[in-house]
């Protein structure tokens, strides 16, 4: 078993030598070969390589990649078993049992134990870290195949976190390798048991996989992946015309349209996220976000057809809810109006004849263009923002410490599911990027926090959707559609292949076109 490559590698080395990236090794006819490249719209960060640190979904790029999880979705299935081969849950829903699978190893050729399992539950703390300290009684493992998860009471959702895009908390690393290299150090070299092993990263330029041929599942189809940071939307699409790059993320618009325009390329639309409009200063009385009329005329005012029609051609779902539309027990909500005369009529009676200047609009940097429409849209019945846009990392943390006033336009999780998750982050108190909350609502959730019956378990949670959007507690905007370009020497990207997924996964299917 080779040793990862820990020391970065010069880049132009690769590209300088085409013949031997494209080669598979001699005397085996079934040996990966040739080298893909991804054209990513946003900044990679190490965090993404350390699923203890997943904050945002983005994290999940690179964790399909470089890591395995004991399960997670696949195609076909919501939940697949994987560096676990089955799980158990109790009678009364307060023990998970894992069976580990034979024969899985990490990148640097020690197998996978319940130790691992028990290490990287135990190291995780992301967004969700509080909620498992708050709910899970003890971890045990009665030998290296086995794995324990025992709950304080029932949590019918406890595998939905454990096991979907809501927490890493499953995603298993290597426990003796980063006691040795600590933190820092697995960052910058990580060793996971995933498809593919770390080769190098330069910051703000690229990220470098090769395939591990000692992968359970099966041998990766391509060689060697390319993640090459491309942020500007226009120069992402003349790289994949110009065949420097495979596929690219993140067309919108008029992009979108030239691409499909261009011989070889493919468009593949996805639902990855929900966006909406969040207003952090509205239990503050001195705040005009406080009235919820102002709260009302913001949503009146964001004409969300034109919006779509000029970013993603028409393709996203317009919502008037924060829950993805495939999420189990979503509410349709009543259909979101344009309409700014009442907009304009709301503001006079809540005070504001004339609008008012409501400071700062945050946004990820990758929305920037629909923020700016939205602030055109909200210019237009006297309500005045400036933009500030973050990249996308900064962006989260900022979000997830409070820090951001005025107005903030969220991504929350799409896909599959369930609608607590989305409201146990957004919406109830204690969530990861809530700043603060109702009475009611948080009592409607604890109430159905540990509820078995379904039935009744929905109904409340279609209540709270209900209230949410009584409150006018925040202004939807879309169900995303994510627009991907895809260059002629793929013949799977991957894409879609996860329901709700927004990235290529799983890497060790995408495959290339045969020469």
């Amino acid at each position: 078993m080779k040793l990862p490559a820990l020391a970065f590698v010069v880049i132009m080395m690769l590209s300088a030598t085409p013949a031997l990236a494209d080669a598979a090794p001699e005397g085996r006819a079934d040996a990966p070969a040739g080298q893909m490249t991804w054209g990513v719209h946003t900044t990679l960060v190490p965090t993404y390589f350390d699923p203890a640190e997943t904050i945002i979904g983005t994290s999940y790029m690179m964790l399909y990649g470089l890591h395995d999880a004991l399960v997670k979705p696949m195609p076909g299935q919501n939940l697949a078993p994987s560096l676990a081969e089955s799980w158990t849950v109790s009678p009364d829903g307060l023990v998970y049992e894992f069976v580990l699978r034979r024969g899985a190893r990490f990148h640097n050729g020690e197998p996978v134990t319940a130790e691992d399992a028990k290490f990287s539950f135990e190291r995780y703390r992301g967004v969700f870290a509080k909620t498992f300290k708050d709910r899970v009684a003890g971890l045990e493992t009665p030998d290296a195949r086995h794995f324990r998860v025992r709950l304080r009471q029932p949590w019918p959702d406890f595998i939905i976190y454990y096991g979907m895009y809501s927490a890493s908390a499953g995603w298993v690393v290597p426990k003796k390798y980063v006691e040795k290299v600590g933190d820092e150090g697995f960052k910058k070299a990580p060793i996971g048991a995933g498809p593919y092993r770390f080769v190098s990263f330069a910051p703000g330029v690229e990220l470098v996989l090769e395939a591990f041929d000692g992968y359970w599942r099966k041998t990766p189809s391509v060689k060697r992946l390319v993640f090459r940071v491309i942020p500007d939307p226009s120069t992402r699409l003349a790289a994949l015309k110009r065949g420097e790059v495979d596929l690219v993320f993140s067309l919108v618009g008029e992009l979108a349209d030239e691409a499909k325009r261009t011989p070889g390329v493919t468009l593949k639309a996805v639902y990855p996220s929900v966006h909406w409009l969040s207003f952090p200063e509205q239990w503050d009385p001195k705040s005009p976000w406080h009235d919820r009329r102002v709260r009302q005329a913001t949503g009146l005012a964001i004409d969300r057809r034109a919006l779509d029609q000029v970013r993603t051609g028409g393709l996203s779902r317009i919502t008037g809810n924060i829950i993805p539309t495939t999420a189990e027990f979503y509410w349709t909500a009543p259909a979101p109006q344009t309409d700014r005369a009442r907009a304009r009529q709301l503001l006079g009676e809540a005070g504001f004849p004339h609008g008012f200047d409501a400071g700062d609009y945050f946004c990820d940097m990758t929305s920037s263009d629909a923020a700016e429409a939205i602030i055109g849209d909200l210019q237009g019945v006297g309500i005045r923002a400036k933009l500030r846009p973050l990249e996308r990392a900064a962006f989260n943390k900022s979000v997830a410490e409070k820090k951001l006033k005025g107005l903030v336009q969220l991504i929350g999780p799409g896909g599959l599911g369930t609608a607590a998750r989305t409201l146990e982050a957004y919406v109830v108190a204690g969530g990861p990027f809530v700043y603060a909350s109702y009475p009611d609502v948080d009592g409607l959730f604890r109430e159905q926090s540990t509820m078995l019956d379904r039935g009744k378990r929905e109904a409340l949670l279609h209540r709270i959707q209900q209230l949410i959007h009584d409150k006018a507690l925040v202004a939807p905007i879309y169900e995303l559609a994510f627009v991907s370009g895809v260059g002629p020497r793929v013949a799977e990207s991957g894409l879609g292949l996860i329901a709700g997924f927004a990235f290529s996964a799983p890497y060790e299917d995408v495959k290339l076109r045969a020469r």
